[in-house]
């Protein structure tokens, strides 16, 4: 019987920025953990600023996952950027600025 140890699964590494993304396919070890697959990848020192610090959120295919998460073959592990406004709040914004503009066009003329 073959040892799981030596087995090896095919994973991807992507983070992205507004204006640069990058995904890093990497062979990891079967048992690899997200975090595991993250400092192994070598994306940490692609990105000036990124760290991964206790408050660095991660997922595999969009949804957020802890980093002890084992990987499967196939997986895609996302680093995710911090948000820089509550979406709720924005929302909120949003809804109190459209209850406030006029409806009907503003000031253009009627058509004819």
């Amino acid at each position: 019987m073959e040892k799981s140890e030596g087995k090896k699964v095919a994973v991807e590494v992507a983070y992205a920025l507004p204006e640069r993304q990058m995904i890093i396919p990497l062979e990891v070890k079967e048992g690899t953990t997200v975090e595991q697959a993250i400092l192994q990848s070598g994306i940490l020192g692609k990105f000036p600023g990124l760290e991964l610090t206790p408050e660095t959120k991660v997922g595999i295919f969009s949804k957020p996952v802890g980093r002890d998460t084992v990987l499967r073959e196939g997986d895609r592990v996302e680093i995710y950027r911090p948000l820089i406004a509550d979406p709720k709040e924005v929302r909120k914004r949003r809804a109190a600025a459209g209850k406030r503009m006029k409806k009907g066009g503003g000031d253009l003329p009627p058509a004819k």
